[in-house]
């Protein structure tokens, strides 16, 4: 069972967000998790039963948001869906660009993690609005061209400024979609 919140509790989930997607989540020990949250590992334990329980603790709000977010788009059909999607799934992607590059690192391996279950039915629905609900093959393919670069771009660490980040990634998905980036 989870401890409540504190700010050892946060600042041990911080250095394991930054080790995990720097070192990969196998790469990095609970030794190296306390050494860089400046605590002992009987207190990284106090808090958190194992490193999955921290892996876990970290997936559960990128999974969660972005499911929220195809629930959200479910509600608008067609051409509405395109621009709040590619919008909705770049602040994700942004938001949430340390614990897709964990992922990435080690993919095989994530996708079997319970907390992502919720990920491929989610995908599906981002992927029909990022389609404007269409049917065709280019729409389709396109849709997953735009989930998958995006999701590439934020985990490359690439050297950017936010807001220009954002822009770049919400209008070359919009072009890549055939949508107009005025």
């Amino acid at each position: 069972m989870p401890r409540p919140p504190s700010t050892m509790r946060r600042h041990i989930l911080d250095s394991a967000l930054r080790l995990f997607a720097e070192h990969g989540f196998k790469g990095a020990s609970l030794h190296d998790i306390a050494a860089e949250a400046h605590c002992s590992k009987a207190s990284l334990l106090y808090h958190f039963a194992s490193k999955d329980a921290m892996l876990t603790e970290l997936l559960t709000p990128p999974a969660e948001s972005l499911r929220a977010l195809s629930e959200e788009l479910a509600a608008l059909d067609g051409d509405q869906a395109v621009e709040p999607a590619v919008r909705g799934y770049v602040g994700l992607a942004m938001r949430f660009h340390l614990e897709i590059k964990i992922i990435f690192a080690e993919l095989p391996d994530m996708l079997g993690h319970p907390v992502l279950a919720v990920i491929p039915r989610a995908v599906d629905q981002l992927a029909d609005a990022l389609a404007g609900r269409s049917d065709r093959p280019r729409a389709r393919v396109m849709a997953q061209m735009v989930i998958g670069g995006v999701a590439v771009t934020v985990a490359a660490d690439v050297d950017v400024e936010q807001d220009t980040m954002r822009a770049e990634l919400t209008q070359g998905a919009l072009r890549t979609l055939g949508r107009s980036t005025s």
